[in-house]
């Protein structure tokens, strides 16, 4: 399945472009991210830890580079993933570019993925996976805009330097099924015809 999400960084592309491709300093923002190894520039080893109801999932797997546009800002990451108990993989290309937006960034992303297994059955609805992908772009966001700011207030102040960000909780299934019946129930509403 394909589905599209934006993500706004208050930096200017060039800089959120390098920030972006930082994937050590990036990777403590994931929800439930851990990375556990540098293989290359371009290939890095990781772990997601993802909760659907009473289900946790840890997923182990690898993400790469395969294209990088520094001129255009462009980038494609390939990233595979399985379920340490055999319950399911995931295979993804994620095609992400920034674009200007006032003084900031918008990060613009295009997903491809594929479920197979167990994992495939728990987001049977193309719905749910775009939103789980919503709230977990959105989580991340919250997240760098957080580590963003202590940068930022540590610099200006020259104390003693900013602690270092949390790792991000596994993201819940519970929060996700809300957000997927709320969803359903305004795509309801705005669909009703009105009475005059």
């Amino acid at each position: 399945m394909e589905f599209d999400n934006t993500l706004d960084v208050p930096l200017p592309p060039a800089e959120a472009w390098k920030l972006l491709l930082d994937i050590k300093r990036i990777a403590i923002c994931i929800p439930g991210a851990e990375l556990t190894e540098v293989v290359d520039a371009t290939t890095y080893k990781g772990k997601v830890a993802v909760r659907l109801g009473p289900v946790a999932l840890s997923l182990a797997g690898q993400a790469s580079f395969e294209e990088i546009d520094h001129a255009n800002h462009k980038a494609r990451v390939k990233a595979q993933g399985s379920d340490a108990k055999g319950r399911g993989s995931t295979d993804s290309v994620i095609d992400f570019r920034i674009d200007p937006a006032g003084t900031g960034s918008t990060v613009v992303i295009h997903t491809n993925v594929k479920l197979s297994g167990t994992i495939a059955q728990y987001g049977r609805g193309a719905g749910m996976i775009q939103s789980f992908a919503a709230q977990l772009i959105g989580q991340f966001g919250d997240a760098l805009k957080a580590q963003l700011a202590a940068n930022q207030s540590s610099a200006a102040s020259s104390a003693a330097p900013a602690a270092p960000t949390p790792p991000a909780k596994p993201i819940s299934g519970l929060t996700l099924i809300a957000k997927v019946i709320w969803d359903s129930i305004v795509r309801l509403f705005r669909r009703a015809p009105r009475k005059s």
